[in-house]
């Protein structure tokens, strides 16, 4: 924290001095508090990193073998793609069996599907599961009528009837997959450290073959092991919960970790994952954070569009943690975690108001200056910078993303489209943040993973906030009212339904080499991820063949 605040104090010092040599206006006294509550945490960022590199080199002593434990590998779903699901769910645990595990895992398909057509295709999922299912394992399925409280109540109706017989839950989502190298890995950290009450792997992005995705997915890999390994080594024992690919004691959270409602019992915590974080540390559970742990992986939303209506039900979810930092007994980080989690949404309404008083000083010969657009643009890619280099100079690491060339390419290509996105998401984020604030109710649904293309009419019936946004700041370039350096942020702004639209376009398929942001996920693919399409494949072959025939 403190290289974070000395370097905001510095830039707001400086900025002062030049702001102050004709006199402060209260729009300039303005203008430099949103600049130092942005600037903060793009610095806290660039402070994460410096705290990875200073520690990358430390040798990480391997957990100790403790005394083989039961395992339940939790899967709620909710109207999700049955053969996604219990074809990854197979493929998970035939890669645990073959590694012969001292520990005993079970798993458990916990729906709450409530549309009666996927219900069904559950059910025959679940049967062809079972018959295939490896020597010392079980699988069970239990659907509830009623989806209460939703992943919350899902899992709180599985401890309360079959918590007690297992020591430790791998909780995993729909989409989630893991190695069976990863699960043990996590079960035997659990059983060696009896104080460990949660312990959160690192999931990396797979599948991701449109614009949008491939995106997320260069980040998750280039630049965010980096602030991991930062957030790990400064957390340590107050680290976080993502709330999947996780392994969690059951005794802990059944004891420690139930959450009421708020708002007078109204209220479901929808982010419950950051609060049931807080209150494992508060009863003197460690919470523990592990990004070395190789073969944990997730999908990402393949559009612009998919990504931001994720993106709302998250912000509502976190805002409300604004609620609950006065909870009794938390630990000053499990706090910050709670208050970063909400930051992280609205820091888009402060960029966007940051953005309203910087306009509004016109081209003032004092604020129409390059050098703070160039502070700010210099920390917020910092990490992706320092990422890179590191990767750059490593001969081995640069292999894994296809060379030198292949690496620059797709780096120069994810930073340019990052930037482009970037203005788009602060509107999208702010109007999330105000739905929140004016609205008590979200629509849930599954999230969309395969990228689909939407209508004209629909992109701009989403983005027309935007888009008007661009049309106004670019009359005001016209009339010489705004400054230049504006233009990337209006220009982002003015084509944000092209942007869109581009986000869905299939880089695997139709751009070249240079462009397709290639990875060590998509170059190298893991051997699970191809069991695993291979098992989803057969599933959704036999399902489909049934249906085929019960319409016949």
């Amino acid at each position: 924290f403190a290289p974070a605040l000395i370097i905001t104090g510095l830039l707001l010092w400086g900025l002062h001095g030049v702001l102050a040599q004709a006199g402060m206006s209260f729009v300039e006294w303005a203008l430099l508090a949103m600049i130092g509550m942005t600037f903060v945490w793009v610095s806290l960022a660039v402070s994460t990193v410096g705290v990875a590199l200073v520690g990358r080199f430390e040798a990480r002593v391997p957990a100790q073998s403790g005394a083989p434990i039961d395992v339940a590998l939790l899967v709620p779903v909710y109207n999700e793609v049955t053969w996604d699901v219990f074809g990854n769910a197979a493929a998970m645990l035939n890669d645990v069996a073959a590694r012969n595990p001292m520990h005993r895992y079970s798993l458990f398909i916990l729906s709450d599907t409530q549309n009666p057509d996927i219900a069904l295709r559950e059910l025959q999922a679940f049967e062809v599961l079972r018959r295939g299912v490896p020597e010392g394992m079980s699988v069970h399925y239990r659907r509830r009528a009623q989806n209460v409280d939703k992943k919350v109540g899902n899992l709180a109706d599985w401890i309360t009837g079959w918590g007690a017989a297992h020591d430790a839950m791998l909780v995993l989502d729909a989409d989630s997959l893991m190695t069976g190298r990863a699960i043990v890995r996590l079960t035997d950290e659990m059983a060696a450290d009896p104080q460990a009450g949660l312990i959160q792997s690192f999931p990396q992005l797979i599948g991701a073959e449109t614009v949008f995705a491939r995106i997320q997915q260069f980040s998750n890999m280039a630049y965010g092991w980096l602030l991991a390994e930062g957030l790990a080594r400064w957390a340590r024992a107050e680290g976080n919960y993502w709330g999947h690919n996780a392994i969690i004691r059951v005794e802990a959270f059944a004891s420690a970790a139930g959450l009421p409602h708020i708002r007078g019992g109204r209220d479901l915590i929808l982010s419950h994952d950051f609060v049931e974080a807080s209150l494992l540390r508060r009863a003197g559970w460690t919470v523990k954070f592990l990004p070395r742990v190789a073969g944990s992986f997730e999908e990402t939303p393949g559009t612009l569009v998919d990504y931001v209506l994720r993106d709302r039900r998250w912000c509502r979810g976190n805002l409300q943690h604004l609620r609950l930092l006065g909870t009794k007994g938390l630990h000053p980080v499990s706090r910050f975690h709670l208050f970063q989690g909400a930051m992280a949404y609205l820091m888009s309404p402060a960029w966007f108001v940051l953005l309203v008083f910087w306009t509004l000083l016109g081209k003032d010969a004092e604020t129409d200056s390059a050098a703070f657009l160039v502070i700010m643009y210099a920390m917020l890619l910092t990490p992706k910078v320092t990422s890179a280099l590191v990767i750059a100079l490593r001969p081995g690491a640069v292999r894994m993303f296809g060379g030198k060339r292949a690496f620059g390419t797709a780096f120069l290509t994810e930073v340019a489209l990052s930037v482009a996105y970037a203005p788009i998401l602060m509107i999208q984020q702010t109007k999330a943040v105000l739905r929140a604030l004016l609205s008590r109710r979200e629509s849930w649904a599954p999230q969309n993973r395969e990228g689909t293309r939407q209508p004209l009419l629909v992109l701009l019936k989403f983005h027309w906030v935007e888009t008007a946004l661009g049309v106004l700041l670019t009359a005001g370039l016209i009339a010489g009212l705004i400054s230049w350096w504006l233009v990337p942020i209006v220009a982002s702004l003015l084509l944000a339904v092209p942007l869109s639209a581009l986000s869905s376009l299939n880089l695997a398929r139709h751009a070249p080499a240079g462009l397709r942001m290639d990875s060590p996920l998509t170059l190298h693919e893991p051997a699970i991820v191809g069991r695993a399409r291979v098992l989803r494949a057969a599933l959704r072959a036999d399902l489909e063949g049934r249906g085929t025939l019960a319409a016949e």
